[in-house]
Protein backbone atom coordinates (compact mmCIF):
# COMPACT_ATOMS: atom_id res chain seq x y z
CA UNK A 1 0.00 0.00 0.00
CA UNK A 2 1.38 3.64 -0.67
CA UNK A 3 0.21 4.45 2.58
CA UNK A 4 3.14 3.18 4.34
CA UNK A 5 5.76 4.21 1.87
CA UNK A 6 4.15 7.85 2.38
CA UNK A 7 4.86 6.82 6.13
CA UNK A 8 7.80 6.00 5.18
CA UNK A 9 8.90 9.56 3.49
CA UNK A 10 7.47 11.56 5.92
CA UNK A 11 9.00 9.73 9.08
CA UNK A 12 12.76 10.15 6.65
CA UNK A 13 12.13 13.62 5.92
CA UNK A 14 11.54 14.52 9.93
CA UNK A 15 14.24 12.44 11.76
CA UNK A 16 16.28 13.98 8.95
CA UNK A 17 14.93 17.47 9.89
CA UNK A 18 15.67 16.70 13.76
CA UNK A 19 19.05 14.95 13.22
CA UNK A 20 20.60 18.26 11.52
CA UNK A 21 18.82 20.51 13.75
CA UNK A 22 20.76 18.97 16.14
CA UNK A 23 24.07 17.60 15.17
CA UNK A 24 24.55 20.45 13.01
CA UNK A 25 26.40 19.34 9.89
CA UNK A 26 27.62 21.09 7.41
CA UNK A 27 26.48 20.79 3.91
CA UNK A 28 30.06 20.97 2.34
CA UNK A 29 31.72 17.66 0.61
CA UNK A 30 34.42 18.44 2.47
CA UNK A 31 33.29 17.67 6.08
CA UNK A 32 32.86 14.21 7.89
CA UNK A 33 30.00 15.39 9.55
CA UNK A 34 28.26 15.99 5.93
CA UNK A 35 29.17 12.72 5.06
CA UNK A 36 28.02 11.07 8.31
CA UNK A 37 24.74 12.75 7.38
CA UNK A 38 23.98 11.37 4.47
CA UNK A 39 25.39 7.92 5.97
CA UNK A 40 22.47 8.05 8.45
CA UNK A 41 20.03 9.41 6.00
CA UNK A 42 20.68 6.22 4.08
CA UNK A 43 20.42 4.20 6.84
CA UNK A 44 17.33 5.52 7.94
CA UNK A 45 15.91 5.41 4.35
CA UNK A 46 16.61 1.38 4.19
CA UNK A 47 14.94 0.76 7.34
CA UNK A 48 11.70 3.19 6.85
CA UNK A 49 11.53 1.62 3.10
CA UNK A 50 12.10 -1.91 4.58
CA UNK A 51 9.82 -2.22 6.74
CA UNK A 52 7.07 -0.50 4.55
CA UNK A 53 7.79 -2.70 1.80
CA UNK A 54 7.76 -5.70 4.59
CA UNK A 55 4.00 -4.45 5.48
CA UNK A 56 2.46 -4.44 2.19
CA UNK A 57 4.68 -8.23 0.97
CA UNK A 58 4.07 -10.40 4.00
CA UNK A 59 2.21 -13.24 3.29
CA UNK A 60 1.56 -16.16 5.80
CA UNK A 61 3.08 -20.00 4.60
CA UNK A 62 2.17 -22.81 6.87
CA UNK A 63 1.63 -20.09 9.56
CA UNK A 64 4.95 -18.89 9.46
CA UNK A 65 5.99 -15.47 8.18
CA UNK A 66 8.45 -14.78 5.43
CA UNK A 67 8.95 -11.83 2.77
CA UNK A 68 9.93 -11.59 -0.81
CA UNK A 69 13.28 -10.47 -2.45
CA UNK A 70 14.05 -6.74 -1.32
CA UNK A 71 13.07 -4.31 -3.52
CA UNK A 72 15.80 -1.67 -5.67
CA UNK A 73 13.99 1.13 -3.44
CA UNK A 74 16.00 -0.52 -0.87
CA UNK A 75 18.74 -1.87 -2.56
CA UNK A 76 20.13 0.99 -4.45
CA UNK A 77 20.56 3.33 -1.53
CA UNK A 78 22.14 0.09 0.09
CA UNK A 79 24.94 0.16 -2.59
CA UNK A 80 25.22 4.01 -2.62
CA UNK A 81 26.02 4.06 0.97
CA UNK A 82 28.67 1.11 0.79
CA UNK A 83 29.86 3.07 -2.13
CA UNK A 84 30.26 6.17 -0.08
CA UNK A 85 31.90 4.32 3.01
CA UNK A 86 34.23 2.74 0.50
CA UNK A 87 34.68 6.44 -1.82
CA UNK A 88 35.93 7.98 1.61
CA UNK A 89 37.92 5.57 2.87
CA UNK A 90 39.83 5.19 -0.86
CA UNK A 91 40.44 8.58 -1.44
CA UNK A 92 41.36 9.91 2.12
CA UNK A 93 43.88 7.13 1.52
CA UNK A 94 45.00 8.23 -1.08
CA UNK A 95 45.92 12.00 0.29
CA UNK A 96 47.16 10.21 3.34
CA UNK A 97 50.65 11.03 4.71
CA UNK A 98 51.45 7.36 3.35
CA UNK A 99 51.40 9.09 -0.35
CA UNK A 100 52.04 12.68 0.25
CA UNK A 101 54.27 13.02 3.31
CA UNK A 102 56.23 16.08 1.43
CA UNK A 103 52.84 18.03 1.37
CA UNK A 104 51.55 17.24 4.77
CA UNK A 105 55.13 18.45 6.14
CA UNK A 106 54.60 21.57 4.71
CA UNK A 107 51.05 22.33 5.12
CA UNK A 108 52.38 25.38 8.07
CA UNK A 109 55.17 27.31 6.65
CA UNK A 110 57.97 27.42 9.62
CA UNK A 111 60.46 30.35 9.41
CA UNK A 112 63.50 28.28 10.82
CA UNK A 113 66.03 31.40 10.34
CA UNK A 114 65.08 33.01 13.35
CA UNK A 115 67.88 34.32 16.41
CA UNK A 116 66.56 33.71 19.78
CA UNK A 117 68.60 36.94 21.09
CA UNK A 118 68.12 38.91 17.85
CA UNK A 119 63.82 38.28 17.51
CA UNK A 120 62.80 37.71 21.13
CA UNK A 121 63.20 40.92 23.17
CA UNK A 122 64.23 41.31 26.21
CA UNK A 123 61.42 40.00 29.17
CA UNK A 124 59.15 43.11 29.92
CA UNK A 125 56.99 41.76 33.52
CA UNK A 126 54.37 44.14 32.88
CA UNK A 127 53.22 42.12 29.87
CA UNK A 128 54.04 38.57 30.89
CA UNK A 129 50.94 36.58 31.60
CA UNK A 130 51.90 34.59 34.99
CA UNK A 131 48.77 33.63 35.54
CA UNK A 132 47.76 30.19 33.81
CA UNK A 133 44.17 29.18 33.01
CA UNK A 134 43.41 27.33 36.64
CA UNK A 135 44.82 30.39 38.70
CA UNK A 136 42.43 32.42 36.42
CA UNK A 137 39.15 30.17 36.61
CA UNK A 138 39.65 30.64 40.39
CA UNK A 139 39.75 34.32 40.26
CA UNK A 140 36.78 34.39 37.47
CA UNK A 141 34.61 32.19 40.11
CA UNK A 142 35.29 34.27 43.22
CA UNK A 143 34.47 37.62 41.76
CA UNK A 144 31.20 35.69 40.35
CA UNK A 145 30.61 34.08 44.09
CA UNK A 146 30.34 38.04 45.49
CA UNK A 147 27.63 39.05 42.78
CA UNK A 148 24.68 37.33 44.79
CA UNK A 149 22.09 38.66 42.17
CA UNK A 150 23.89 36.68 39.65
CA UNK A 151 25.07 33.53 41.49
CA UNK A 152 21.81 32.09 41.14
CA UNK A 153 21.12 32.93 37.62
CA UNK A 154 24.37 32.04 35.82
CA UNK A 155 27.45 30.39 36.06
CA UNK A 156 30.64 31.16 34.47
CA UNK A 157 31.76 29.25 31.41
CA UNK A 158 35.21 27.64 31.29
CA UNK A 159 36.27 30.07 28.09
CA UNK A 160 38.74 32.13 29.76
CA UNK A 161 40.50 33.14 26.34
CA UNK A 162 43.85 34.54 26.13
CA UNK A 163 44.09 38.01 24.95
CA UNK A 164 45.90 41.08 24.01
CA UNK A 165 43.26 43.69 24.89
CA UNK A 166 45.10 47.38 24.72
CA UNK A 167 48.37 46.02 25.60
CA UNK A 168 47.03 44.31 28.61
CA UNK A 169 46.98 40.82 28.89
CA UNK A 170 43.84 39.56 29.91
CA UNK A 171 41.56 35.94 30.12
CA UNK A 172 38.48 36.94 29.33
CA UNK A 173 34.85 34.76 30.14
CA UNK A 174 31.10 35.25 29.41
CA UNK A 175 28.59 34.64 31.90
CA UNK A 176 26.49 31.40 30.44
CA UNK A 177 22.76 30.56 31.89
CA UNK A 178 23.19 28.04 34.72
CA UNK A 179 20.16 25.90 33.28
CA UNK A 180 16.83 25.55 30.88
CA UNK A 181 14.87 26.76 33.05
CA UNK A 182 17.19 29.97 33.83
CA UNK A 183 17.52 30.73 30.05
CA UNK A 184 13.91 30.83 29.61
CA UNK A 185 13.47 33.21 32.52
CA UNK A 186 16.17 35.30 31.51
CA UNK A 187 16.19 34.87 27.80
CA UNK A 188 14.17 38.40 27.37
CA UNK A 189 17.46 40.75 28.87
CA UNK A 190 20.22 38.15 27.68
CA UNK A 191 23.76 37.35 29.57
CA UNK A 192 24.57 40.61 30.87
CA UNK A 193 27.84 40.52 31.38
CA UNK A 194 31.62 38.92 30.92
CA UNK A 195 34.76 38.28 33.58
CA UNK A 196 38.41 39.40 32.91
CA UNK A 197 41.40 38.51 35.00
CA UNK A 198 44.79 40.48 34.52
CA UNK A 199 47.20 37.63 33.87
CA UNK A 200 49.63 39.86 34.97
CA UNK A 201 48.43 41.24 38.33
CA UNK A 202 45.47 38.87 38.79
CA UNK A 203 43.13 41.99 38.96
CA UNK A 204 39.36 39.94 38.22
CA UNK A 205 36.55 42.19 37.14
CA UNK A 206 33.24 41.73 35.95
CA UNK A 207 31.98 43.77 33.40
CA UNK A 208 28.41 44.52 32.76
CA UNK A 209 26.78 44.95 29.61
CA UNK A 210 23.76 47.49 28.61
CA UNK A 211 22.20 45.26 26.34
CA UNK A 212 22.22 41.36 27.02
CA UNK A 213 24.08 38.61 25.36
CA UNK A 214 21.06 36.78 23.38
CA UNK A 215 23.40 34.10 21.74
CA UNK A 216 25.29 32.17 24.08
CA UNK A 217 26.59 28.41 24.02
CA UNK A 218 24.54 27.81 26.81
CA UNK A 219 21.13 29.30 25.09
CA UNK A 220 18.56 26.72 22.94
CA UNK A 221 17.14 26.01 19.95
CA UNK A 222 17.72 29.23 17.79
CA UNK A 223 19.31 30.96 20.11
CA UNK A 224 22.15 28.74 20.45
CA UNK A 225 25.54 29.93 19.20
CA UNK A 226 26.41 27.17 17.31
CA UNK A 227 22.88 27.02 15.69
CA UNK A 228 23.47 30.82 14.91
CA UNK A 229 26.02 30.25 12.55
CA UNK A 230 25.25 26.71 11.16
CA UNK A 231 21.70 28.32 9.69
CA UNK A 232 23.91 31.71 8.79
CA UNK A 233 26.49 29.78 7.17
CA UNK A 234 25.15 26.84 6.03
CA UNK A 235 28.24 25.51 3.94
CA UNK A 236 30.70 26.35 6.28
CA UNK A 237 33.19 24.21 8.74
CA UNK A 238 33.78 25.94 12.29
CA UNK A 239 36.65 25.48 14.29
CA UNK A 240 36.70 25.68 18.38
CA UNK A 241 34.84 29.19 19.09
CA UNK A 242 36.34 31.73 21.02
CA UNK A 243 34.62 34.78 22.96
CA UNK A 244 37.07 37.70 23.11
CA UNK A 245 36.15 41.40 23.65
CA UNK A 246 37.31 43.90 20.85
CA UNK A 247 39.26 47.64 21.93
CA UNK A 248 36.29 49.34 23.14
CA UNK A 249 35.19 46.12 25.30
CA UNK A 250 32.66 44.71 23.13
CA UNK A 251 31.85 41.15 23.04
CA UNK A 252 32.21 38.85 20.04
CA UNK A 253 32.31 35.32 19.03
CA UNK A 254 35.39 34.23 17.28
CA UNK A 255 34.47 30.94 14.82
CA UNK A 256 37.52 29.92 12.63
CA UNK A 257 36.23 28.46 9.12
CA UNK A 258 38.24 25.24 7.85
CA UNK A 259 39.18 24.11 4.61
CA UNK A 260 39.96 20.29 4.14
CA UNK A 261 42.55 18.03 1.77
CA UNK A 262 40.30 15.24 0.48
CA UNK A 263 37.47 14.78 3.77
CA UNK A 264 38.53 15.75 6.82
CA UNK A 265 42.25 15.76 6.19
CA UNK A 266 44.88 18.59 6.33
CA UNK A 267 42.70 20.78 8.16
CA UNK A 268 42.83 24.93 7.10
CA UNK A 269 41.92 27.81 8.53
CA UNK A 270 40.47 29.59 5.43
CA UNK A 271 38.89 32.69 7.38
CA UNK A 272 36.69 33.78 10.74
CA UNK A 273 33.32 34.79 10.91
CA UNK A 274 32.60 37.02 14.13
CA UNK A 275 29.53 36.91 15.40
CA UNK A 276 28.02 39.70 17.51
CA UNK A 277 26.04 37.82 20.40
CA UNK A 278 23.90 40.77 21.23
CA UNK A 279 21.90 41.41 18.16
CA UNK A 280 23.37 37.98 16.16
CA UNK A 281 24.83 40.16 13.38
CA UNK A 282 28.05 38.80 11.63
CA UNK A 283 30.41 38.85 9.14
CA UNK A 284 32.91 36.72 7.44
CA UNK A 285 36.61 37.91 7.05
CA UNK A 286 39.68 35.81 4.86
CA UNK A 287 42.37 35.65 6.64
CA UNK A 288 44.60 38.61 5.11
CA UNK A 289 41.53 40.55 6.16
CA UNK A 290 41.30 39.53 9.96
CA UNK A 291 40.85 42.46 12.32
CA UNK A 292 43.99 43.04 14.01
CA UNK A 293 41.95 43.55 17.29
CA UNK A 294 41.21 39.48 17.29
CA UNK A 295 43.91 37.28 18.97
CA UNK A 296 42.43 33.76 18.13
CA UNK A 297 41.83 32.70 14.85
CA UNK A 298 43.59 29.90 15.24
CA UNK A 299 43.58 27.91 17.99
CA UNK A 300 46.45 25.50 19.64
CA UNK A 301 45.60 22.17 19.40
CA UNK A 302 45.83 22.46 15.18
CA UNK A 303 48.93 24.51 15.28
CA UNK A 304 50.47 21.82 17.54
CA UNK A 305 48.97 18.99 14.85
CA UNK A 306 50.38 21.05 12.04
CA UNK A 307 54.16 21.50 13.52
CA UNK A 308 53.53 17.76 14.79
CA UNK A 309 53.55 16.52 10.35
CA UNK A 310 56.32 19.48 9.79
CA UNK A 311 58.65 17.41 12.40
CA UNK A 312 57.24 14.18 11.44
CA UNK A 313 57.40 14.04 8.04
CA UNK A 314 60.08 15.64 6.47
CA UNK A 315 62.27 12.93 5.85
CA UNK A 316 59.04 10.91 4.47
CA UNK A 317 56.26 8.52 5.65
CA UNK A 318 58.60 5.50 5.99
CA UNK A 319 61.30 7.57 8.09
CA UNK A 320 58.86 9.00 10.09
CA UNK A 321 58.13 4.98 11.08
CA UNK A 322 61.30 3.80 11.26
CA UNK A 323 64.57 5.78 10.42
CA UNK A 324 62.78 8.50 12.01
CA UNK A 325 65.98 10.34 10.95
CA UNK A 326 65.23 14.04 12.51
CA UNK A 327 61.89 13.73 13.26
CA UNK A 328 60.99 15.81 15.94
CA UNK A 329 57.76 16.22 17.73
CA UNK A 330 56.09 19.17 19.90
CA UNK A 331 56.56 18.73 23.70
CA UNK A 332 52.63 17.84 25.49
CA UNK A 333 52.39 21.09 26.59
CA UNK A 334 52.02 24.30 25.71
CA UNK A 335 51.76 27.77 26.92
CA UNK A 336 51.09 31.87 25.79
CA UNK A 337 53.29 34.85 25.11
CA UNK A 338 52.23 38.71 24.76
CA UNK A 339 53.97 40.50 22.24
CA UNK A 340 53.18 42.96 19.38
CA UNK A 341 49.82 43.26 20.42
CA UNK A 342 49.45 39.58 19.66
CA UNK A 343 49.39 36.36 21.75
CA UNK A 344 51.69 33.64 20.60
CA UNK A 345 51.81 30.30 21.18
CA UNK A 346 54.59 28.51 22.75
CA UNK A 347 55.71 24.97 22.26
CA UNK A 348 58.97 23.55 23.08
CA UNK A 349 60.60 20.99 19.96
CA UNK A 350 61.83 17.52 21.45
CA UNK A 351 63.60 14.73 18.96
CA UNK A 352 61.18 11.71 19.20
CA UNK A 353 64.10 9.30 20.22
CA UNK A 354 64.41 11.82 23.62
CA UNK A 355 61.86 13.22 25.89
CA UNK A 356 64.37 15.07 28.09
CA UNK A 357 66.02 17.90 25.92
CA UNK A 358 64.61 20.16 23.75
CA UNK A 359 66.32 21.19 20.21
CA UNK A 360 64.03 24.66 20.39
CA UNK A 361 60.64 25.73 20.62
CA UNK A 362 57.95 27.21 18.37
CA UNK A 363 56.24 30.62 18.55
CA UNK A 364 53.08 31.00 16.50
CA UNK A 365 51.08 33.71 16.00
CA UNK A 366 47.63 32.91 16.90
CA UNK A 367 45.62 35.65 15.20
CA UNK A 368 47.93 35.06 11.12
CA UNK A 369 49.42 32.02 12.04
CA UNK A 370 53.06 33.07 11.41
CA UNK A 371 55.09 30.40 12.50
CA UNK A 372 59.02 30.54 13.99
CA UNK A 373 61.33 27.61 15.19
CA UNK A 374 64.18 28.89 17.31
CA UNK A 375 67.21 26.67 18.05
CA UNK A 376 67.72 26.99 21.60
CA UNK A 377 68.70 23.36 22.80
CA UNK A 378 68.54 23.08 26.77
CA UNK A 379 65.98 20.73 29.16
CA UNK A 380 62.43 20.26 28.12
CA UNK A 381 60.08 22.19 29.76
CA UNK A 382 58.89 19.13 32.46
CA UNK A 383 62.53 18.81 33.54
CA UNK A 384 62.80 22.32 34.27
CA UNK A 385 59.10 21.72 36.15
CA UNK A 386 60.48 18.96 38.43
CA UNK A 387 63.37 21.08 39.20
CA UNK A 388 61.40 23.48 40.05
CA UNK A 389 59.39 21.69 41.91
CA UNK A 390 62.77 19.83 43.91
CA UNK A 391 63.48 23.22 45.10
CA UNK A 392 60.29 23.44 47.19
CA UNK A 393 59.06 19.87 47.48
CA UNK A 394 58.48 19.67 51.24
CA UNK A 395 56.00 22.42 50.67
CA UNK A 396 54.27 20.00 47.91
CA UNK A 397 53.87 22.90 45.14
CA UNK A 398 52.95 22.30 41.68
CA UNK A 399 54.39 23.96 38.95
CA UNK A 400 52.56 25.72 36.14
CA UNK A 401 53.74 25.12 32.44
CA UNK A 402 57.03 27.23 31.53
CA UNK A 403 56.99 30.65 29.87
CA UNK A 404 60.21 31.01 27.70
CA UNK A 405 61.69 34.37 27.93
CA UNK A 406 65.06 36.36 27.20
CA UNK A 407 66.12 37.27 31.07
CA UNK A 408 69.90 39.59 30.34
CA UNK A 409 70.15 37.74 27.27
CA UNK A 410 69.64 34.33 28.03
CA UNK A 411 66.87 31.76 27.32
CA UNK A 412 65.04 30.88 30.96
CA UNK A 413 62.31 29.29 31.72
CA UNK A 414 59.57 31.14 34.20
CA UNK A 415 57.28 28.79 35.98
CA UNK A 416 54.49 29.62 39.24
CA UNK A 417 54.91 27.46 42.13
CA UNK A 418 51.16 27.05 43.35
CA UNK A 419 49.71 25.36 46.42
CA UNK A 420 47.09 22.87 46.98
CA UNK A 421 44.11 25.97 46.54
CA UNK A 422 45.81 26.80 43.56
CA UNK A 423 47.28 30.13 44.76
CA UNK A 424 51.01 31.30 43.33
CA UNK A 425 52.84 31.25 46.24
CA UNK A 426 56.52 31.27 44.37
CA UNK A 427 58.24 31.69 41.33
CA UNK A 428 60.72 29.70 39.86
CA UNK A 429 63.64 30.17 37.33
CA UNK A 430 65.35 28.07 35.49
CA UNK A 431 68.13 27.89 33.20
CA UNK A 432 67.01 26.32 30.24
CA UNK A 433 70.95 25.21 29.04
CA UNK A 434 71.22 23.92 32.41
CA UNK A 435 67.94 22.67 34.30
CA UNK A 436 70.23 22.58 37.45
CA UNK A 437 70.36 25.93 37.96
CA UNK A 438 67.58 27.03 39.41
CA UNK A 439 66.19 29.39 42.05
CA UNK A 440 62.64 30.06 43.42
CA UNK A 441 61.46 33.44 45.18
CA UNK A 442 58.59 34.50 47.38
CA UNK A 443 55.81 35.77 44.84
CA UNK A 444 54.65 38.24 47.79
CA UNK A 445 57.47 39.77 46.71
CA UNK A 446 56.98 40.25 42.93
CA UNK A 447 57.89 39.11 40.05
CA UNK A 448 60.48 41.59 39.52
CA UNK A 449 62.61 40.99 42.87
CA UNK A 450 62.19 37.17 42.02
CA UNK A 451 64.27 37.98 38.83
CA UNK A 452 66.90 40.13 40.52
CA UNK A 453 67.07 36.74 43.22
CA UNK A 454 67.97 34.35 40.75
CA UNK A 455 70.20 36.63 38.14
CA UNK A 456 72.65 37.25 41.07
CA UNK A 457 72.54 34.35 42.34
CA UNK A 458 73.82 32.98 38.80
CA UNK A 459 74.50 35.08 35.72
CA UNK A 460 77.30 37.58 35.43
CA UNK A 461 75.97 39.20 32.29
CA UNK A 462 74.07 42.66 32.51
CA UNK A 463 70.39 43.13 32.37
CA UNK A 464 70.42 46.87 32.73
CA UNK A 465 66.42 46.73 32.84
CA UNK A 466 66.56 44.91 36.26
CA UNK A 467 69.60 46.39 37.97
CA UNK A 468 69.29 48.27 40.72
CA UNK A 469 71.25 51.57 40.86
CA UNK A 470 72.41 53.12 44.19
CA UNK A 471 74.25 55.84 46.05
CA UNK A 472 76.32 54.36 49.09
CA UNK A 473 78.20 56.09 51.32
CA UNK A 474 81.24 53.80 52.51
CA UNK A 475 81.38 52.79 56.27
CA UNK A 476 84.14 50.31 56.08
CA UNK A 477 86.11 48.35 53.50
CA UNK A 478 88.25 44.91 53.19
CA UNK A 479 89.99 43.06 50.74
CA UNK A 480 90.20 39.25 50.22
CA UNK A 481 91.87 36.85 48.23
CA UNK A 482 88.88 33.97 46.61
CA UNK A 483 90.04 31.67 44.00
CA UNK A 484 92.56 33.82 42.57
CA UNK A 485 90.49 36.62 42.38
CA UNK A 486 90.94 39.91 44.39
CA UNK A 487 87.12 40.87 46.58
CA UNK A 488 86.10 43.75 48.25
CA UNK A 489 83.62 43.77 51.25
CA UNK A 490 82.04 46.98 51.76
CA UNK A 491 79.70 47.77 54.06
CA UNK A 492 77.67 50.56 53.78
CA UNK A 493 76.83 54.19 56.06
CA UNK A 494 73.28 52.23 56.11
CA UNK A 495 74.42 48.71 57.35
CA UNK A 496 73.94 47.09 54.08
CA UNK A 497 77.11 44.49 53.33
CA UNK A 498 78.17 44.35 49.45
CA UNK A 499 80.42 42.27 47.59
CA UNK A 500 82.58 43.44 44.41
CA UNK A 501 85.33 41.92 42.32
CA UNK A 502 88.27 43.63 41.34
CA UNK A 503 87.50 43.04 37.69
CA UNK A 504 84.62 45.50 37.98
CA UNK A 505 87.58 48.92 38.31
CA UNK A 506 90.89 49.72 39.58
CA UNK A 507 89.26 52.24 41.52
CA UNK A 508 88.17 49.20 43.92
CA UNK A 509 91.49 49.12 45.54
CA UNK A 510 91.57 53.10 46.49
CA UNK A 511 88.43 53.10 48.15
CA UNK A 512 88.06 53.97 52.07
CA UNK A 513 85.93 54.98 55.15
CA UNK A 514 83.94 57.82 53.67
CA UNK A 515 84.23 57.44 50.01
CA UNK A 516 80.90 57.46 48.01
CA UNK A 517 80.70 55.70 44.91
CA UNK A 518 77.62 54.00 42.71
CA UNK A 519 76.76 50.70 42.32
CA UNK A 520 74.61 48.49 40.13
CA UNK A 521 72.70 44.97 41.53
CA UNK A 522 70.68 42.71 41.58
CA UNK A 523 68.15 42.79 44.60
CA UNK A 524 67.52 39.38 46.49
CA UNK A 525 67.92 38.20 50.23
CA UNK A 526 71.22 37.45 50.75
CA UNK A 527 73.13 39.08 53.37
CA UNK A 528 75.73 39.76 51.37
CA UNK A 529 74.50 41.87 47.96
CA UNK A 530 76.75 40.98 44.82
CA UNK A 531 77.98 44.54 42.99
CA UNK A 532 77.52 44.15 39.39
CA UNK A 533 78.89 47.31 37.98
CA UNK A 534 80.01 50.16 39.32
CA UNK A 535 78.62 53.73 37.32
Amino acid sequence: MKKNYIIAGILEIVSLALYYYFALPPINIQSVAFWVFISVALVLFIIYFSVAYSANTVVKVNNHASFKDTPKIVAIPTLVLALVITGILLINLVCSPLFNASSYSKRISIDESGNFLDEIPEVNFNSLPLLDKDSSEKLGDRVMGQMSELVSQYTVSEQYTQINYNNEILRVTPLEYASFVKWITNRNEGVKGYITVNSVTGESNLKKLDKGMKYMTSAHFNENVYRKLRFSYPTEVFGSIKFEIDNEGNPYWIAPTYSYTAIGLKTKVSGVVILNPIDGTSKKYKMNEVPTWIDNAYNAELIIEQVNDWGNYKGGFINSIFGQKNVVNTTAGYNYLAMNDDVYLYTGITSVMSDESNLGFVLSNMRTGETSFYSVPGAEEFSAMSSAEGQVQQMKYVSTFPLLINLSNRPTYLVSLKDAAGLVKMYGFVDVADYQKVVVSDAAKGIVAAAQNYLSSYTSDISNDLLVKKDITIQSIKSATKNGNTYFYITASDSKKYVASITLGDQLAFLTSGDKISIGFYENDNEIIEVKTLY
